[in-house]
């Protein structure tokens, strides 16, 4: 679809005919134990990328993504590590350029702020994302403590990416649905994915 930016995953490309609408804001879940971060690693091979940690130092997320085997770019790597996290991370995302990508890994600390400011976060990151015509992918870990912001960050966002791994038999098994989409027709259908190396379509049986 034309004005969509693509995502640099091919298999989520095309269920989303062509990529993601600039502006988009996009919530991707996932178990602590899993390796959903190699996804976020491949989205920064698709452009320029702004990728901010609350946990993780710095050094340690260049690694990683250096180290990765599958495609990948080289993203502006920041820690958010203040008192004040949501003010320190609007001053980061405040210098994005144009057409880039945006990822917050994860949003826990930030939604365990005061729910009035974390609201007024969200509103102005999707003023950003629009102005910028960029794409935002909001990292949000499942557990049994969620953060009591997790639902206002479900509200604000155009997509939901849900990864679910299960262990089946012998074989350990990753299915990504989306089950919210404001860009354009929903995929329907689970996208039975291989997160080892690199993120691709397992296309071994039932394939979405």
């Amino acid at each position: 679809m034309v004005g969509r930016l693509d995502t640099g995953i091919d298999v989520l490309d095309r269920k989303l005919d062509g990529g993601l609408p600039p502006g988009c804001l996009v919530a991707y879940t996932a178990e602590p134990a899993s390796q959903s971060e190699l996804l976020l690693y491949e989205l920064t091979a698709a452009r320029g990328t702004l990728y901010l940690s609350t946990e993780r130092s710095v050094d340690a997320v260049r690694h990683a993504i250096e180290s990765s085997p599958s495609s990948v770019g080289s993203p502006t790597v920041r820690h958010v590590s203040s008192d004040t996290p949501i003010e320190e991370a609007t001053r980061l995302v405040g210098a994005l350029p144009d057409g880039a990508n945006l990822i917050i890994d994860t949003m826990d600390v930030l939604e365990r702020c005061d729910t009035d400011e974390y609201i007024a976060f969200l509103n102005d990151l999707k003023a950003t994302m629009l102005e910028t015509g960029s794409i935002a992918v909001l990292h949000c870990l499942k557990g049994d403590n969620e953060p009591a912001n997790r639902a206002r960050t479900f509200h604000a966002v155009d997509a939901v990416f849900d990864l679910r791994t299960k262990i089946t038999g012998s074989e350990l098994e990753n299915h990504l649905t989306i089950p919210k989409f404001r860009g354009g027709s929903q995929p329907t259908e689970a996208i039975k994915l291989e997160l080892t190396e690199e993120v691709a379509i397992d296309t071994s049986r039932d394939i979405a």
